[in-house]
């Protein structure tokens, strides 16, 4: 029979009479036995895998994963159900970089040239004529109602299932004027890695943006794992035809919905029925959603993306006519709010090998420039 000494013996090479000879209890023999059968160097019980390997470790990074670990621990008295394990996210600026220009920007831009042969009478006619001409300061002079102007020109007309073709063929050949990379290759790979981990903790992960939701949908997914059914964003409105024959939802020239500031809120409300425990924005345009996120009863998680690595990516903040944080950066203070330091939280930006240094292009310089006088 294999007693445990002669299993100890065998574990630790010993033959019979060195066995009979030992004055070890059958106890310490066994216990020396599975010491043996561990091989050199390996821990007796494996760590866990971190998470957010992107992540510096510091106060950011462990408010995060604590609160996360609160949530989802059953017996803990900050445990939340899954059912009500939502994280809302803004987009620009949150997900991905949003500098010089709003990336949605520079495809409006984009399309008032696809289209200009089609319309003569934009050569003369503002903000027309400056998208034409490349001129951002003029285009940003003309204030919100040019914007609207471009973006209604250019995103109406077609059906729904038409603008998704022009998105998706846009958004694999546009790149970002500084790091000659496409837009989707300009998302922050720390981020990436958080919407992970709170799917991994059953997370449901939601989009609120102030960009257009159907300019979002059709690359979210792929990009952030995030289904085109959990995206809010603003809108324009959309009618019901039979187009040849076939049914199509028709692209209007008219807003239906600005999804910024307190609208965020009332269209989480709206579109998704809970109010989240976790919310992730980095502007003042997002201080509404935080707010009414933070103010909810049980565990909460307020975080801003403070822009602050001029060298890996950029720096702006109050002053900036993009992404301003202001209001939402003294409210956090005030709060005790999570303020992510991009330059000192994340060890990389982007999620490649490649440097993420660069310096600005020519027009990038010339967009920084004028982007105070907007």
């Amino acid at each position: 029979m294999l007693t445990p000494s002669r299993f100890a013996g065998i574990a630790l090479g010993l033959d019979s009479n060195m066995i009979k000879a030992s004055k070890l209890s059958h106890v310490v023999l066994s216990i020396l036995a599975l010491v043996a059968l561990i091989p050199a160097g390996c821990p007796a019980q494996a760590s866990k895998p971190d998470p957010l390997p992107s992540w510096t470790d510091g106060p950011a990074k462990k408010a995060i994963v604590d609160f996360v670990a609160r949530t989802t621990t059953i017996d803990s008295l900050d445990y939340v159900p899954v059912e009500d394990r939502i994280a809302t996210f803004d987009n620009d600026g949150t997900l991905w970089t949003e500098y010089p220009i709003y990336t949605q920007y520079s495809f409006v831009l984009d399309r008032v040239k696809a289209l200009a042969s089609q319309h003569p009478e934009w050569k003369n006619t503002q903000p027309f004529s400056a998208a034409l001409d490349g001129d951002a300061k003029a285009v940003m002079a003309g204030g919100e109602k040019g914007l609207v102007q471009l973006i209604v020109a250019t995103h109406a007309g077609m059906t729904t299932d038409e603008f998704a073709q022009i998105v998706n063929a846009w958004i694999t050949q546009a790149q970002h004027p500084r790091f000659k990379r496409p837009y989707t290759e300009c998302v922050y790979q720390p981020m990436l890695e958080l919407l992970t981990y709170l799917r991994t903790s059953a997370f449901e992960t939601y989009i609120v943006s102030g960009g257009g939701v159907e300019f979002l949908r059709p690359w979210v997914q792929r990009v952030y794992g995030i289904p085109p059914q959990q995206v809010i964003g603003s809108s324009i409105k959309t009618r019901y035809e039979i187009r040849n024959g076939e049914p199509a939802l028709v692209r209007l020239p008219e807003v239906d919905f600005v999804d910024d500031k307190e609208g965020k809120p009332a269209a989480i409300n709206k579109f998704i029925g809970r109010r989240p425990i976790a919310a992730f924005g980095n502007s003042d345009g997002d201080l509404p959603m935080l707010q009414w996120t933070a103010a909810g009863k049980g565990a909460r998680l307020a975080v801003l993306v403070h822009h602050t690595d001029a060298e890996r990516e950029y720096a702006y903040d109050r002053e900036s006519k993009i992404g301003t944080l202001d209001k939402a950066l003294d409210e956090a203070a005030a709060k005790g709010w999570i303020v992510i330091d991009m330059k000192r939280d994340w060890k990389t930006i982007f999620p490649s090998s490649r440097s993420e240094t660069a310096p600005p292009s020519d027009d990038e310089g010339e967009l920084v420039t004028q982007r105070t006088e907007f």
